[in-house]
């Protein structure tokens, strides 16, 4: 088993190994929005063993399979940009919608029975009213200027400086929607189906589970891997215009 680097970021580890994501996610681990602690500190603050935690890493590393991901840090910023809109984004736009919708209906039902029901309504749709805005800037305002850059030999003029300024409203967004993802979790319990649950609150638990998978990946890539070449790239155009 290879020596694991302790000082590592967990947002760098899914950056080279895409696969390790789903061992972070079972163990609760945040490698989006908390993606720059190090193995050694979350292994402290979660009481784990780093050489357990190292082995089960690395054996998602040798069981990567037809499952993999593309690598991210090997795309180009514009191909980067439409892979997130067409993977994440298309996906949110499906996905929001129908999951409103289930999570109504269940609250309608049983939430006489489980008042924590009311909690999750409220709280999904403040994460998606803060979503569907999050994606539109993205797509009309971020992405088209990170496109932009990498193609202008030149340091294009944006209006609001370089990328950095929106970047860090769509990274302070990105935490708001992580921490609404674990409060969600919280209300459900890891999304615990009770004993009680009719299909439509399984079917509703197995969207929000699915949807909290996709988000942590979605967020991963936008912090860890685009926003820093987009800002990287930016500051290498002023330089070179200097």
């Amino acid at each position: 088993m290879p020596m694991i680097d302790k000082i590592r970021t967990v947002g760098d580890w899914v950056a080279e190994h895409p696969e390790t994501a789903r061992v972070f996610e079972d163990l609760q681990i945040d490698y989006c929005c908390g993606g720059n602690q190090s193995l050694a500190d979350v292994c402290e603050a979660k009481d784990l063993d780093t050489d357990s935690l190292a082995a089960r890493l690395n054996d998602a590393i040798d069981q990567r399979g037809d499952e993999s991901q593309p690598d991210c840090r090997e795309m180009p910023l514009k191909e980067l940009c439409d892979h997130i809109e067409v993977t994440h984004h298309a996906f949110l736009k499906t996905e929001l919608p129908r999951l409103t919708q289930l999570v109504r209906k269940v609250a309608d039902v049983h939430d006489s029975v489980h008042p924590e029901l009311h909690d999750v309504r409220t709280v999904f749709a403040e994460l998606r009213s803060e979503l569907e805005p999050h994606m539109m800037k993205e797509e009309n305002i971020l992405f088209p200027a990170i496109r932009l850059l990498e193609q202008s030999m030149d340091c294009p003029r944006f209006p609001f400086g370089t990328v950095a300024n929106p970047i860090r409203m769509m990274e302070h967004e990105h935490d708001n929607a992580g921490n609404a993802l674990k409060r969600i979790r919280e209300l459900t319990q890891d999304f615990l189906v009770p004993v009680d649950a009719c299909n439509t609150w399984r079917t509703m638990l197995d969207g929000l589970q699915n949807l909290e998978r996709d988000l942590h990946r979605h967020i991963h890539k936008e912090n860890s891997i685009l926003f820093p070449r987009a800002e990287q790239l930016n500051a290498a155009r002023i330089g070179s215009n200097a």
